[in-house]
């Protein structure tokens, strides 16, 4: 019998188990946007009530997402295979698993009560570190700085907009000043998802609510003059290599959510900045 490791997790921290989940669901089916046997494993070692979660539309949408996410670190490390990764609010996340080239930096960083229960099942090695820290905190930054070299990727999912606005700008200040010149993959709500946080079908199950509402993805270049906003899209408009690999049943959902044109989905964006 697989051992069960007990969930101790504070309130916002509890919600990295949602998108866990939604890759396990996932990795399950025959035809899946990605393959993660590792979630699977995990979900099962977990002690903690998945079943609130079942059947939800949104951990397709967390899938997605983290598809995205790979897709740009992957061509990142493409373009750089010996840069440096830094997962910002890491969670049990598994792109590592995914996308790592056998030469790239890798930094896992989140709170510490989240990097005790990933330490059950992941280990550090010479290219790969786990950090507990807050994001707020400069010690993580410090930490890869003194430890790595560039270029950079910061991937930031399902992180910064549980932030209050002023603590996600320092957020990227702190980025932006320790890593010059580095890429920041990131998420942001807008305000009707900010507002409706209590009828989402998968954040409604859970106690922690996003705290900063982003209308407007380019506000954030205004921040650090000379920042660029390189791509931002919707699950609906993912990019074209990306969305024709999916598979077809859910390339026809998709297109008819964006028939729709919910708030819900047209203000959720996943975007990629160039920091100056």
């Amino acid at each position: 019998m697989t051992e069960q490791h007990a969930v101790r997790l504070g309130t916002v921290q509890e919600t990295l188990l949602i998108p866990l989940y939604g890759r396990a669901v996932e990795n399950r089916k025959e035809e899946p946007v990605l393959r993660d046997p590792r979630a699977e494993e995990i979900v099962d070692a977990i002690d903690y009530d998945f079943t609130r979660f079942d059947n939800l539309p949104s951990l397709l949408g967390t899938v997605l997402r983290t598809t995205l996410f790979d897709h740009w670190v992957a061509d990142f490390l493409t373009r750089h295979p010996t840069g440096t990764v830094v997962e910002i609010g890491t969670g049990l996340n598994t792109r590592y698993e995914r996308v790592d080239n056998g030469q790239a930096r890798w930094f896992e960083s989140d709170l510490p009560d989240v990097i005790e229960l990933r330490r059950a099942f992941f280990d550090d090695t010479p290219r790969r570190t786990a950090i507990a820290a807050s994001v707020t905190d400069r010690t993580w930054a410090e930490t890869v700085a003194a430890r790595s070299d560039g270029p950079y990727l910061f991937a930031a999912e399902a992180v910064l907009p549980f932030l209050p606005a002023d603590e996600v700008r320092r957020v990227v200040d702190l980025i932006a000043e320790t890593f010059p010149g580095s890429l920041l993959a990131l998420d942001t709500a807008g305000t009707a998802i900010i507002g409706g946080q209590e009828q989402h079908d998968a954040l409604s199950k859970v106690e922690a609510r996003m705290q900063w509402a982003c209308d407007d993805p380019a506000e954030i270049t205004a921040w650090r003059p000379g920042a660029r906003l390189l791509t931002t899209c919707t699950l609906t408009t993912l990019p074209t290599p990306l969305h024709d690999r999916l598979p077809a049943a859910d390339r026809e959902m998709l297109a008819n959510l964006a028939g729709q044109r919910l708030s819900q989905v047209e203000e959720y964006r996943l975007n990629l900045l160039q920091l100056p």
